[in-house]
């Protein structure tokens, strides 16, 4: 049975020179990618929101408000930058049966641990390995979606565990900040179901500024139920049930995929096949008759209607996990990036009309491959003379599979925040990621200011 023990050894046991260079490699990726969707994330109203609330607590603090020119508290710039890092919907994911959480989520949380604690980046890759290792194991091992849990519950566990790495916590103040973490901040699953609004986008940053929180309190001397998963009414009887997880110094970042479109992770083999075949037979969509996916059981539910309508579309947040709307709009306009979420494309009648022919239903065999590793999808555009179009997908660019290296991932970089960088800003923060151990996260932050 896991205890807070087990991670807080974990957790004192890892450091750099315990990470393969793959490892260290995939992490400084993961890096990448979440800066370039914070920086385009900067003038969204939900992280607008956010700033307003963080500056109205804080004047000013040691740790980087990304983006603006303003410092705040760790704690307070765990939850900004998080919400950067996460509310447009375009951050990693880890790929497990029952589960699928964003282990990006902490990354903006160790960086405020590491700018306040003065460390380099080889410590702060340290405290990511921990960080992906831990959210990864707890996903694949103790998923609680179907306890109507929400994934966050994971996010605060693994963020207070990298965050007591970058603040050097001893071995029990590291079982405190991951008791007290795992025991006050279990989020309902009620955030993704339903009318989704626009907490979902900001759900991971409210458990990133608590992970920080726990930490600080535990480095101050704070005790927490250090039984977090094996006491009575503790963790494993009320959420997850029994579990084991096995912990390797960052592998489980392998098992992360890259999202190649902005839309929900379940989404992206159906999107990108959309796309292809829109290209390749040359689709007019006044012609659709019907778009028709099969898909597997976590899709369906997700973002197929199992959890809430998914035809009626009215905002970004419950575009970006209709997969109606994300397969009408990737056929309409051959992509699905940000400026298929603008609110005037969301409403417009094109899309409008042709999500409402959309039909998603789940298939056994597509949900067995999905729990053995792929991300299938079927898609069957039929036309108004009665020709179907078909396209089959195992897997999308992204996948663990399929992996995006470097110039992928600049790529994106450039796709997503390019306009709001000079050319020379952009190359010194590839440089500095890139070359992270060789520099202190205070290097880092300065770029993002």
């Amino acid at each position: 049975m896991t205890t807070t023990l087990d991670l807080a050894r974990f957790v004192q046991e890892t450091a750099y020179e315990d990470l393969s260079e793959d490892v260290r490699d995939a992490l400084k990726r993961r890096v990448l990618d979440s800066i370039a969707i914070a920086i385009a994330a900067e003038e969204a109203d939900p992280t607008e929101v956010v700033y307003r609330t963080v500056t109205d607590l804080e004047d000013g603090g040691p740790c980087t408000l990304w983006g603006r020119d303003r410092g705040a508290s760790p704690v307070q710039a765990a939850m900004h930058n998080t919400a950067l890092t996460r509310y447009l919907d375009y951050m990693d994911s880890f790929l497990a049966p029952g589960e699928t959480p964003h282990p990006s989520d902490t990354i903006a949380a160790a960086v405020a641990a590491g700018e306040y604690a003065e460390r380099t980046g080889a410590d702060l890759l340290a405290g990511l390995a921990v960080a992906y290792e831990i959210q990864g194991e707890l996903a694949w091992n103790a998923p609680v979606r179907d306890e109507g849990f929400d994934h966050v519950t994971h996010t605060v566990i693994a963020a207070a565990a990298g965050v007591a790495t970058l603040l050097g916590l001893d071995e029990l103040e590291t079982q405190n900040a991951i008791a007290i973490a795992g025991t006050a901040h279990n989020a309902l699953r009620v955030t993704r179901t339903g009318g989704i609004n626009e907490w979902k986008g900001i759900a991971s940053a409210n458990a990133a500024r608590n992970a920080t929180y726990a930490a600080m309190l535990a480095g101050n001397g704070m005790d927490g139920p250090r039984d977090l998963f094996e006491g009575q009414r503790g963790w494993q009887e009320v959420i997850s049930g029994p579990f084991e997880v096995d912990l390797t110094p960052g592998e489980r970042v392998h098992d992360v995929m890259t999202k190649r479109y902005v839309a929900e992770t379940y989404a992206q083999s159906a999107v990108e096949g959309v796309v292809e075949l829109a290209e390749r037979e040359a689709i007019d969509p006044d012609d659709v008759a019907g778009i028709k996916l099969e898909t597997f059981a976590g899709a369906k539910l997700i973002i197929g209607g199992g959890e809430g309508n998914r035809y009626e579309v009215e905002n970004r947040a419950q575009a970006d996990h209709s997969l109606p709307y994300m397969l009408a709009a990737a056929l309409v306009d051959r992509d699905l990036s940000l400026s298929q979420y603008e609110r005037d494309r969301i409403l417009a009648a094109d899309v409008q009309d042709l999500l409402r022919v959309v039909d998603v239903t789940a298939d056994p065999e597509l949900t067995e491959r999905f729990e053995n590793g792929e991300m299938p999808a079927i898609v069957d555009v039929t036309m108004d003379d009665g020709t179907t179009y078909r396209v089959e997908k195992d897997a999308f660019r992204g996948h663990p599979s399929d992996p995006i290296g470097w110039a992928g991932l600049e790529e994106k970089f450039d796709g997503v925040a390019g306009e709001y960088l000079s050319t020379g800003e952009r190359d010194e923060i590839v440089r500095t990621v890139r070359n992270l151990e060789a520099h202190d996260v205070s290097d880092l932050t300065a770029l993002l200011a």
